[in-house]
Order: structure tokens, then sequence, then C-alpha cells
């Protein structure tokens, strides 16, 4: 099938897991939106590949955690696929990325069984797909066949029976789930009179072909219709989504609930047993899955306060999530109240920095706070949006890292009835750019052009130290240097911040400029501040200077030109 090309295969390690969390996550990143479009049960809210990304979001980064903490030393294997499952289970959105994070439960059971093993082979990898397919039909109340489950069967046969190591078996597992993906639209009549494949389907394609790409090395495996497959509408690509849910009976015409509930839940088995059977007989979508006495519990119902209670009752329900589906507005707990009015227009901005963030809230922006190598997830950016409560909602990640993480809490923002326009701004100082042309009473697109043509026309730089040597754009640089970094790349290296400021701010000028803004960093004193801004008035005539106080958690030193 679909995979073309030699791959060159290899065992699965903790370094492996890392890979392919990060090439799920970017693929879902680029095909989000065209997963969304084919969700269409059980039910067609359209938020499928969105979800499964926040799942797989909150897996990564769990995974990276794992890494850092232990640095310069490596995780286990079985320490690299608890903290992916669990980072999924904590994360989960919708259905589908519930049954997904129950997936790789069910595999890290397998693959963390031998604590003392830094690799899986073959047979332990089919054996992970097996446990892994069994695991999620057993958390879902009422299994549809032609789903995601179907899928997750089918890569378990394909790989049962492939022979050689974890390569091999991953590729095996992939084409199956090719296989039984272009089946689905037989199996399941919704999605045979819409012309689609399951999207939960899709999303575990996805998936595993992003397996096999960290296995080979490479990229994430596109998927391709197989030889003999009908003509269903179909995305070419190699994108994990969200996988369609499977709980409720696809057969029943009848109306869909009005509420789908979420939440985490500490409980111990038999309570759980327990609130499977209660919540079973309020709605239908019934996942529950975890164990460990942690869960987390998925369900469609039309009362969402007795699916609250019944958690209550099970143990301590927390992070609990009621979206009504017919509203298309997110809400907690109590949200059978009468919303407040919106305001009309907000700011949302990921700012790092207590002073940066007293900037951004005074000039009316609501803020995200981030931490140096703890960037927010995208559920606290579509929290925040709720939070603002407009109708218009201008979005600055502040952060070229962050662009699929903003442009997937965007997209679900919309689907909440927010117009929301993503700013792409790739530092704080773009960000402040943009918000001093902000005029909220101008139309939303002309604002929302100004502001952006007043961040693209920002040169951003930032002063940091340097952790280990280290090769750059610069040349190497040794623990504790001076880094100048001008658009994101090295350009300076040196030993003294005062110093690398101005050659930076020399660089940055000499293409031109009428305003340089200066963010000091906590640990830095203000006369580093004066001392710039009197070169600035020196050397560069008619060039105004801002300073601006970051607080704790921002850079050592940030600088935009305009």
């Amino acid at each position: 099938m679909p995979l073309g090309g030699e791959q060159v295969p290899q065992n699965l390690d903790a370094v492996a897991v890392r890979a392919w969390c990060g090439l799920a996550l970017d693929a879902l990143g680029r095909a989000r939106e065209e997963i969304d479009a084919i969700n269409v049960y059980p039910v067609a809210d359209g938020d499928t590949g969105t979800n499964l990304y926040l799942t797989v979001e909150s897996a990564s980064q769990a995974v990276d955690a794992v890494f850092t903490g232990l640095e310069p030393a490596r995780p286990a294997l079985a320490e690299a696929a608890r903290a992916m499952a669990h980072g999924a289970l904590i994360g989960a959105r919708g259905n589908s990325g519930t049954i997904l994070s129950q997936l790789l439960r069910g595999m890290a059971q397998v693959l963390g069984a031998d604590r003392d093993t830094d690799h899986a082979d073959g047979q332990a990898l089919a054996l992970a797909l097996r446990r892994a397919a069994e695991s999620a039909y057993q958390a879902v109340a009422h299994p549809v066949e032609g789903t995601v489950l179907t899928v997750a069967a089918a890569a378990a046969d394909a790989a049962s029976g492939a022979d050689g190591d974890c390569g091999a078996v991953a590729r095996a597992a992939y084409d199956g789930a090719c296989r039984a993906l272009d089946a689905t639209p037989e199996q399941l009549a919704v999605l045979g009179r819409a012309g689609v494949v399951d999207a939960g389907g899709r999303g575990l394609v996805a998936v595993l072909g992003a397996l096999v790409g960290a296995l080979s090395g490479g990229t994430a495996s596109p998927y391709v219709k197989t030889a003999g497959s009908g003509g269903h509408a179909r995305v070419e690509l190699a994108e994990p989504l969200e996988c369609q849910d499977n709980p409720a009976d696809a057969a029943a015409p009848a109306p869909a609930p009005a509420f789908e509930v979420i939440y985490l839940l500490e409980a111990d088995d038999t309570a759980v047993a327990r609130l499977r059977r209660r919540l079973d007989g309020l709605g239908d979508s019934l996942v529950v899955v975890g164990g460990d006495g942690l869960w987390n519990v998925h369900v469609h119902v039309d009362d969402a306060g007795a699916a609250v209670e019944a958690g209550v009752e099970a143990g301590r329900p927390h992070r609990i999530r009621i979206t009504h589906f017919g509203v298309g507005d997110a809400h907690t707990a109590g949200a059978a109240q009468p919303p407040r009015e919106r305001t009309q227009r907000a700011i949302v901005a990921v700012v790092p920095g207590e002073g940066l963030a007293g900037l951004y809230a005074d000039a009316g922006a609501t803020t995200v706070p981030t931490r140096p190598g703890e960037p927010p997830a995208s559920g606290e950016l579509v929290e925040a949006i709720r939070h603002a409560h407009a109708r218009e909602v201008v979005l600055l990640p502040n952060d070229g890292e962050l662009r699929h993480t903003a442009a997937a809490a965007a997209e679900q923002a919309r689907t909440e009835g927010v117009r929301v326009a993503l700013i792409p701004t790739r530092s704080a100082v773009q960000g402040i750019a943009a918000l001093a042309v902000h005029e909220p009473d101008r139309r939303f697109d002309e604002d929302v052009v100004a502001m952006t043509s007043a961040a693209g026309a920002t040169r951003y730089a930032e002063l940091a130290v340097a952790e280990r040597q280290s090769w750059t754009m610069a040349g190497i640089c040794q623990a504790g240097d001076v880094l100048g970094l001008i658009d994101g790349d090295v350009a300076v290296i040196g030993d003294d911040a005062t110093r690398t400021a101005r050659s930076v701010l020399d660089r940055m000028l000499a293409a031109g400029g009428e305003m340089v803004t200066l963010v000091l960093g906590d640990d830095v004193p203000d006369s580093l501040g004066e001392q710039l801004e009197k070169h600035v008035r020196e050397v560069h005539l008619a060039v105004d200077t801002v300073v601006y106080r970051g607080g704790r958690q921002s850079a050592l030193l940030l600088i935009g030109v305009e």
C-alpha cells in the first residue's frame, strides 16, 4: 500500500516515542481543518481534528517534560510510554481524544511492563497494538463497527501477522489500518451517505503514519486510498485527527443529546463500574478510560447536571467541561443560566513575565502567562478566549513555536461562535506594536489588518545566556556566553550583556527604524536600559526609545525595532 520507498527499520525506544509525538502533533496541526470537515458521527459537530490535536498536544508535552526532567540522562521506554498515555488521559478532548488516550494507555501497559528495558522489539509492539485495541473496545459502552475501533483492531491484526522488528510491524499495522479505514463507509451507513471515511479512523491512520515516520527517522507516512477501495471523499495527508466516536448505537435515529460532558475523575474501580451503569442510562457516546485511580469520563446527555452528580457520587470529578451542541458555546457546570452579554472585541495575548502581563492588561488585553520551557496548551488559550467573553477576538501568540497551538485554539473558539483573527506575532515586542495601533471602534477586518501590518513591520531580537556549548549561526558558543538572537537566529555571541545588546541594536538599525522597544528582564539592572537608550540617541539619530520592565520569567532582554 501507500508506503513508498525504502525505510530503515529499528526498535522502539524513548527517543522514538518522543519523535512519534512530535510528528503526530505536527501532522494534526496541518490537517486539523480537513479532518474536522468529515466529522459526521456520532455528532456532526466538526471538531474531531481539533480535539485530537489537543489530546496529542497534551501527550507530547508530557513526554517532553520527562526528557527535560532527566537531562542529561535519557528516560527508559517505559517512562516515555507512560508519560505519553498519561498526558493524553488528562488532556483528552471529545469522544475521539478520549478513545485515543485509551489506545495509548493500552500500548503503555505492554511497553512499560519491563521497566529495565530500553527498547521494544517487533513482537512487543504487536502485542502493544493488540492491547490498545482491546482496551479501547472495553472503554466504549456500546462499540460500533466502521469507526476508529474497527481501524484499531485491523491494525492490531495486521501487526500480529508481521515478521521483523518494530519498523516492519508498524508498517504492517499502518497498511492494515488504511484498508480498514477505506471500508468504513460500507460498515456505517451515516458515513456512506455522507461519502466520507470515519474521521476518528482517519486520525488513527495518521497517528500510525507518524509512528512509521518516527521509526524510520523520516516524516509521517501520508494516507492514500488503497487499491480497489471506493471513491469516498478524503484528504490525502499524514495527520492524526480525531477518532470518530463509537459509543452510540448507529442505527438509532433518535435526536442527539444536547450536551457533551467530560471530566477527570479520581475514583476506585468499583465506583467507576457503578458510574458506567449510571451514565449509560442517562445518555450515549459513553467512554470511560484510565485506571489506577484516575479516569477520564465522556458522555453525551440531555441532563448535564445529572452526569456531573453521578461523578460526584463516584469520587472527585475535576476539569469539568460541558458543551451545548445546539448553542455552539462551551459552558461549565452552571451553564444553564442565561449567558451574560458579550463585549464586541477583545485582545488575547500570550506574554512572558509579570511586567509584560501588566503592560498588556493596561492596554485592555486578556493575558495568558507563560514560563521558559512551559508554553501554554491550546486549551489554556481557548479558556482565555472564553474569559474575554467577546464576539470578536484578536489572538497574539507572541511566539513562533505556538503557531499550531494558537491555530487550534482559534479554530475551537470559532466553533463556539467567536470570530477569531490570529495575528502570527513571534515575539512580545511585535505584540506591543500591534496593540499600539489597536482601535476597538474600527471595523474588525480593518483593525486586524492594521495590527498585522504593525507587527510585521517590527523586527525582534532577544538576549539569552547559553546553557551549554553549541553550534550557532554565528559560530560556536560556550556555556555562559551572551547570545543575541535576531528574528529567532543567533547573530551575535558576546561575553557582556551591554556590548552584545549594542551590537544587536546596531545590526537591526542598519536597515532603518524609527522606534526601539526594550523590555528588561527581572535580572537586568535599570542601567542597561539607560545605556542602550543613550547609545541609540547618540548613534542613531531621530530614533525614539521606550523601555519597559518584563518582570520575572521574561527574557534577559527583548528588543523591537519598528
